[in-house]
């Protein structure tokens, strides 16, 4: 493995490959396949006046879909951000990029995150681990990172497990929620604080809006699972074993969305993890998301083809329409209150 400089860029290469080629998922459910929507036999609506726009960070949407954080540091994860990019901007939905942590260090990797000239109108959203607060990255150098690709807000992610089952992962997470809050203060402009694929608990909710984040990204289980990356990357057999215990570990999705809203009816919400479809992507509005995100099928689209990715993201929008047509919802403030059976 590639140490120093050169590590981060080893680790997303790493990262793109066995989450392209190997089972990550986890063993648990993200608790969607539990609710069903009451089928509406008479709608009385015409599927081409269904609305699904909605706003995100003062920018409009057509529809309430996210193309979460995945990638960027190597020239495949630069093709694929571009790609991803180019089908965000069309498509009218926001996008996240991954990690931009290699920038601090590699600068010329900027060409592997800067897609605001692709996309220009798109709600876009710079990245970075929060627990890299406790390891010397500053509130200026975030501010740095969002100047650096334009965006629209500053994801600080949430990546406990992940780092622990990490073979060259950071261990110290005290004292961080302090730093979080010197960020959300300094920054021009919002914080998005987003787990990884555990799911953020009411309490944790709480202390994060108490430090003044405005948006929860509550990615729960249900879909990739990071320690069962890690397992692949491990360097020996302890790695591997002590990482692959917990492929069962987290928060389901659904659980975790109840648990956020029920502490902030004002709190704005992305639910990710385990969404699999535009029907998921319902289920999420009528249990209490804004928008909702996606990032495996669409990682593994990308690397394939433009065309496959647009379909892959018309396929999610055509199943969130048809499901508000058969509820007799004609905008999402109507989905989020169509009759469904728990």
């Amino acid at each position: 493995m590639l140490k120093d400089k050169n590590l981060d860029i080893a680790r997303k290469q790493d990262h793109i490959e066995i989450n392209l080629t190997k089972n990550v998922e986890s063993t648990l459910k993200s608790g969607f396949e539990s609710i069903q929507f009451i089928h509406n036999a008479l709608p009385e609506i015409n599927y081409d006046s269904v609305n699904t726009t909605t706003t995100f960070l003062g920018k409009s949407l057509q529809a309430p879909i996210l193309i979460s954080s995945m990638t960027g540091g190597t020239t495949k994860a630069r093709d694929i951000n571009y790609r991803l990019a180019q089908v965000a901007q069309k498509a009218g939905i926001a996008m996240g990029l991954g990690s931009m942590r290699v920038l601090l260090t590699e600068p010329d990797t900027i060409k592997t995150f800067a897609v605001r000239h692709i996309a220009p109108d798109i709600p876009l959203l710079a990245n970075i681990g929060a627990v890299q607060l406790n390891y010397g990255v500053t509130p200026k150098e975030c501010q740095y990172l969002v100047d650096a690709i334009k965006a629209d807000a500053l994801i600080l992610h949430l990546n406990v497990l992940q780092e622990l089952t990490q073979p060259e992962g950071n261990r110290n997470w005290e004292k961080l929620l302090p730093k979080i809050r010197e960020v959300v203060n300094y920054l021009s402009i919002p914080v998005i604080v987003k787990e990884v694929g555990y799911g953020l608990s009411k309490k944790v909710a709480e202390s994060l809006i108490d430090a003044g984040v405005k948006v929860l990204d509550i990615a729960g289980s249900g879909g990739t699972s990071w320690s069962q990356v890690e397992a692949y990357r491990a360097t020996n057999s302890l790695q591997n074993r002590i990482a692959s215990s917990f492929i069962n570990w987290g928060i389901p999705t659904l659980d975790s969305l109840k648990m956020v809203r029920e502490v902030s009816k004002d709190i704005t919400i992305i639910t990710s993890g385990g969404l699999k479809s535009g029907i998921d992507g319902a289920k999420a509005i009528r249990i209490g998301a804004n928008i909702f995100g996606l990032a495996g099928q669409f990682l593994k689209a990308a690397d394939t083809s433009e065309s496959l990715l647009s379909e892959e993201i018309q396929l999610i929008i055509e199943q969130l329409k048809i499901t508000m047509l058969c509820t007799g919802s004609h905008t999402l403030k109507d989905l989020a209150k169509a009759e469904i059976r728990l």
